[in-house]
């Protein structure tokens, strides 16, 4: 097992999970869980697993971007970052995630929130429990959805329906989700847990060089579909955005609302 504060890593034979591991506050995806994330990817390549289980430890996948650091300007992490080095490592958790050799299996539950649809998306599976709640709300905190987020979410569901989705930030459910091709089922959540392990397990019995040369195939063929190549760009914006007052304030109204 490899050893993280905000998340679990662990390998079993050929399967691996990794487990968002702050549940008081929902999953969020702050500077140091992105780092993690990325270092977990590349950790999983050193072992056996032909499968990795992704998931959030409590009610909830994810609460996304961690707004507590965004409202206060802070990076809790490390001083000494730069404001566009923050807004990058989104970016670069995701390409961690999506260049990672084991096939991934998003167990999602609960909120799943903006960064966490994200994290969801880079996941070569997903398999939603019907309690599961999706939105995306950057835009109406005055922040754009990085994190290569709009052509990952262009290859899944298509432009039409990521132009509403992200821009009037409603919140939609699994059901919804599987109908446009977000998720690939939905369970009771009593099952999540069995019905994700299941899969894993079928997929993990077979060859590993046929799963790794399969999802190679599936990710060269999405970016021709939907580049992610300029996301990198994403951070120039993102940065912009994270020094911006008026935006500070929307997510700290945002934060206050949800404490209610």
């Amino acid at each position: 097992m490899a050893q993280f504060t905000t998340l679990r890593a662990e390998v079993t034979g050929r399967i691996g999970r990794l487990t968002l591991d702050q549940p008081a506050k929902l999953n969020p995806l702050g500077t140091v869980p992105l780092r993690e994330i990325a270092a977990a990817a590349r950790w999983f390549d050193t072992t056996d697993a032909v499968v990795v289980v992704v998931t959030g430890e409590g009610r909830a996948f994810s609460s996304g971007f961690d707004l507590r650091e965004f409202a206060s300007g802070s990076d809790a992490a490390d001083d000494a970052t730069s404001g566009r080095d923050q807004a990058d490592l989104g970016r670069r958790m995701a390409d961690a995630m999506e260049r990672m050799n084991a096939l991934t299996i998003a167990a999602i539950k609960g909120p799943c929130v903006g960064g966490g649809v994200v994290l969801a998306g880079v996941c070569d599976l997903r398999i939603a429990a019907d309690d599961t709640v999706f939105s995306i709300p950057e835009v109406d905190l005055g922040i754009p959805l990085a994190w290569g987020g709009i052509p990952r979410l262009v290859r899944e569901i298509g432009p039409a329906r990521t132009r509403e989705l992200v821009l009037t930030c409603r919140p939609f459910d699994a059901v919804e989700a599987q109908t446009i091709g977000f998720v690939n089922r939905v369970v009771a959540r009593a099952d999540l847990e069995e019905v994700v392990d299941g899969m894993a397990e079928d997929i993990a019995a077979k060859a590993p060089s046929v799963v790794h040369a399969t999802k190679r195939q599936v990710n060269a063929a999405l970016e021709n579909m939907a580049s992610t190549g300029g996301s990198w760009a994403d951070a120039d914006v993102l940065s912009a955005a994270l020094s911006d007052p008026e935006a500070r304030g929307a997510a700290r109204r945002y934060l206050a609302d949800r404490a209610r």
